[in-house]
């Protein structure tokens, strides 16, 4: 067990993403348990650069280097170094939205991906390119195992399926061990602030109304935390022949409706938030929850982390930071 911890402190881990919301996250983590992690990041600015750079100075603080680049042009082999062991890759143009053409979403989730795995490919000692993928692959309802035909109901989905299988592909082919770990509605500090915990908590502070999406009060949702997305993620290192190829769901089978995820920011701020009800977005999900047996089984995966416990955490990091 000791040669173990001494092999895996050493291990150089790239991170793509890293300024953002789930993977400064992962990047802490990686650094806690002793490896050398490089994070890798655009700062483009679909949303706040402030609240990007505010993570990218976090993991600076902790020694972690930051390279600024874009993966759909950048010349990876000339910024990154080549004894790369691990690749965690949450780079993507996320969510669904208006603002968003399908050629953000064609060229941030297809062609950078593209791009990485020819850089990945020439790496001769890559132990597990690891996509992170999403919920959303599967269409309106996400409920299903993994095994399941995808039906994806947006840009966002559909390309984001296509990189899992750009990634699943050099597995097939020998080329790299990877993985696709599909993450449901993760909430916690960093939360991007257009999405929903962000946004309610800036509206219960500030006295705006807060834009509820017509019919989405009983849109069911496996809100996960993000410290519990975490676990799942970092448990794939040492479990690379086991996952090698697999796709893997990771949220909490915990469900909770629309409503009850703003009664709970109601609840820890002790403040009614005003709602606008406003037109429903097209290929928004009506119901999450994360099927895990694969997970339990290959990761010892247990997300615990109560909804409410959630909510308190992420509105602590609101108002450190923003209040």
């Amino acid at each position: 067990m000791f040669l173990c911890r001494r092999i895996l402190k050493f291990m150089r881990i790239l991170v793509t993403g890293a300024a953002g919301f789930i993977g400064s996250h992962t990047c802490e983590r990686l650094k806690e348990m002793g490896h050398d992690v490089i994070g890798f990041d655009n700062f483009n600015p679909y949303y706040s650069l402030e609240l990007k750079q505010l993570n990218a100075k976090a993991l600076v603080d902790k020694g972690i280097q930051i390279i600024t680049g874009d993966l759909r042009t950048a010349d990876l082999s000339s910024l990154l170094p080549q004894d790369i062991n691990y690749i965690f890759h949450f780079a993507a143009q996320p969510g669904i939205s208006a603002s968003s053409s399908f050629e953000d979403y064609f060229t941030n989730n297809i062609l950078a991906t593209k791009q990485l795995i020819d850089f990945a490919v020439q790496l001769t000692d890559l132990q597990l390119f690891i996509n992170i993928g999403t919920s959303s692959i599967y269409g309106l309802e996400a409920t299903f195992p993994e095994h399941v035909a995808p039906k994806p109901a947006s840009h966002y989905g559909v390309t984001k399926l296509a990189a899992e299988q750009l990634v699943l592909q050099k597995s097939r082919e020998t080329l790299f061990k990877a993985c696709s770990l599909r993450l449901y509605s993760v909430i916690g500090p960093r939360e991007r602030p257009e999405k929903m915990y962000t946004k309610l908590i800036a509206c219960a502070y500030y006295g705006d109304a807060f834009p509820l999406y017509q019919g989405s009060a009983s849109h069911l949702r496996s809100f996960t935390y993000v410290g519990d997305i975490i676990d799942g993620i970092v448990s794939v290192i040492g479990n690379e022949t086991a996952v090698d190829g697999e796709i893997i769901n990771l949220g909490t089978e915990v469900e909770h409706t629309t409503q009850e995820g703003i009664e709970a920011v109601e609840k820890v701020i002790g403040k009614a938030i005003a709602i606008t009800n406003v037109e429903a977005r097209a290929g928004d999900q009506l119901r999450t929850k994360a099927n895990i047996e694969k997970a339990k089984r290959l990761l010892n995966y247990n997300p615990k982390t109560t909804l409410l416990e959630s909510v308190e955490q992420q509105v602590n990091w609101y108002k450190e930071n923003f209040l």
